[in-house]
């Protein structure tokens, strides 16, 4: 249904047959993907017509109900993976057995069908209530996401409950993939995190960062010199990275590019996201799936790590999360567009940004 107000939500169709929402307000568009993991596809800052989330070259399609838990779920993840913004529940990274059954790559929350049962409209104001629940594991999950007129912010509040009769363990995070024409190398990345651990296993080509190695963010000693993260490599400058920020004074982001004269932040609280998996693709790695054909950046708040899937979190760190039964976590992000006015000194979780004066 389409609300012609300050704020609007619209049914569609991508594809033939891939239900999706739209929201949008004077200063942003998002679509969200009910047949693909509630999927944020499109973040789109309306003033410059730019949507700042990554597509794969192969593309969007529709997994089937369920049918795309394959035994190969990291292929199939990949498959079915559009870019955007995706919900990782209740695994991150690879696939591993847990509570005798195998969980996929990502967590299935990212490729089952979520339901709308609920749109509410206000004078300044829409939101969307979603809800799944999980076959693997026994999970409930809701979202609300929500737009107000005049603000360039797109609120996300979720919540996990434990439907079991026994304790579950879990992982949670989220996955914005950046791109172009957004992402280039004019960017640059603010954030309150003092410390990126590099994975010890997912090393890849093209990598500044040592396996396993602890570094004080941004700077990074190589064997050619300091390499500064905060900086965004350009389209010709091959790297892949697997890192994990951490230590945040406070859970924020800013990804700025002052070419275009904009950036776009995220806000979380860092208690219940307390690391930031910091995923570059950036024409880098051979093979399936990315052919050295791919330019993407992901910054990501995650509950755990490393990101190479829960039984992996449990063994190794320990910072896996546990549910008593019928027990539920939830937690609000805050995706903010500004204008590029310099650095930026911190993102509040209304989405207020703050620049840097004196940097």
């Amino acid at each position: 249904m389409t609300m012609k107000r300050a704020c609007l939500v619209q049914e569609v169709l991508l594809g033939r047959t891939l239900r999706a929402l739209r929201l949008e307000n004077d200063q942003l568009r998002t679509t969200v993907l009910l047949d693909k993991g509630a999927d944020i596809y499109e973040l789109l800052y309306k003033p410059f017509g730019v949507d700042v989330l990554w597509k794969t070259p192969w593309g969007l399609r529709e997994p089937a109900r369920g049918a795309a838990l394959s035994l190969d779920t990291e292929t199939t993840w990949l498959e079915y993976y559009p870019g955007g913004w995706q919900v990782l529940f209740p695994n991150g990274g690879d696939e591993c057995h847990y509570g005798g059954v195998r969980l996929n790559m990502h967590g299935e929350a990212s490729l089952i069908a979520w339901e709308c049962c609920g749109i509410f409209q206000g004078a300044t104001f829409v939101e969307v209530q979603l809800e799944t629940r999980l076959f693997r594991s026994p999970f409930r999950m809701r979202r609300t996401l929500r737009v107000e007129k005049g603000q360039p912010a797109l609120f996300i509040y979720e919540r996990v409950t434990n439907e079991a009769g026994e304790r579950m363990d879990y992982m949670w995070g989220h996955h914005p993939a950046f791109g172009a024409p957004f992402l280039s190398g004019a960017c640059w990345v603010d954030t309150a995190a003092r410390t990126l651990l590099a994975d010890e296993v997912l090393t890849g080509t093209h990598n500044p960062l040592e396996g396993g190695q602890r570094y004080t963010w941004p700077l990074v000693e190589t064997a050619s010199g300091l390499v500064d993260m905060s900086r965004v490599p350009g389209s010709n400058e091959p790297r892949y990275t697997l890192g994990y920020l951490a230590d945040f004074e406070a859970g924020w982001y800013a990804i700025t590019n002052p070419e275009l004269g904009f950036g776009v932040g995220l806000s979380w609280p860092v208690d219940v996201f307390p690391y930031a998996w910091l995923w570059q693709e950036m024409h880098a790695s051979a093979g399936f799936p990315f052919y050295k054909n791919c330019y993407t950046m992901a910054i990501e708040p995650n509950t755990s790590i490393p990101g190479r899937g829960l039984a992996t979190v449990m063994q190794e760190m320990a910072t896996h999360r546990t549910l008593a039964p019928g027990q539920s976590a939830e937690v609000t992000l805050c995706a903010v567009f500004y204008p590029a006015n310099g650095r930026v000194q911190r993102i509040d979780l209304d989405g207020t940004v703050h620049p840097a004066h004196n940097r």
